[in-house]
């Protein structure tokens, strides 16, 4: 038997969640719900769900800032469910990532039916873009469909942009990428001259999958050039 699709609704109102649990356990879905934030962002972290219910208006942190932050760590559909239905307000949730906008009140089934919908584009896609590289005399390659860097029988867990960054590398494996040239590339000209960002993401992609993160054997610097990832040291 299938298993039941995973949602994290986050929505500060009591009487929403109450509603998307019980709408959409009827249709098929475990449903997983959080009130606030912060806790939402951490549910995703930790659970990993399906696809991710989301409001716009919420005591103290946003939900496109959650958008924003659920984007560095999950490439999971997320929906808009918000009373919020200003035009402005649909195309920044969109910009940010977001597969779908839905404004309140909602049908369950209707939601259910976008839900299903998000899902099966995002699957689609992944089946378009799901390539393994895969290094000749080598114990590595990168499974593109979990998301894993593997190394012999060690299996690495990264996150969606960290594995964009590390793919980016090993598609020029040997050869040199600036931090501008991965910026622009991954992130989109939009956040052109950020290249601490780029740092940020080396240092972590080398905490994650180096046996030393201070003398790194994958992903390696080339000073005044940038990064490379070497698949057989």
């Amino acid at each position: 038997m299938s298993r039941r699709i995973r949602l994290l609704a986050i929505d500060d109102e009591p009487e929403m969640l109450r509603m998307l649990s019980e709408g959409l356990s009827v249709h098929g879905f475990d449903v997983t719900t959080c009130a606030d934030a912060l806790s939402g962002i951490r549910a995703t972290y930790q659970t990993r769900p399906d696809a991710v219910l989301l409001d716009v208006t919420m005591d103290g942190m946003d939900g496109f800032e959650v958008c924003r932050r659920l984007r560095e760590m999950t490439s999971a559909p997320i929906i808009f469910v918000t009373a919020s239905g200003f035009t402005d307000d649909v195309v920044r949730g969109l910009s940010l990532g977001a597969n779908d906008y839905l404004v309140k009140p909602i049908r369950c089934a209707e939601l259910a039916s976008r839900v299903a919908a998000c899902l099966r584009r995002a699957e689609d896609g992944a089946d378009d873009q799901r390539r393994d590289f895969v290094f000749p005399a080598s114990s590595v390659f990168l499974d593109s469909g979990r998301h894993e860097i593997v190394f012999g029988e060690r299996a690495v867990y990264l996150a969606p942009r960290e594995f964009e960054v590390i793919r980016l590398l090993a598609r020029h494996s040997g050869t040199a990428l600036s931090a501008a040239a991965i910026l622009s590339r991954v992130w989109g000209a939009e956040r052109i001259g950020e290249t601490e960002l780029v740092k940020h993401y080396i240092h972590r992609l080398r905490q994650k999958i180096e046996c030393d993160p201070r003398a790194p054997e994958y992903i390696r610097t080339v000073r005044g050039e940038g990064y490379y990832f070497d698949p057989h040291s």
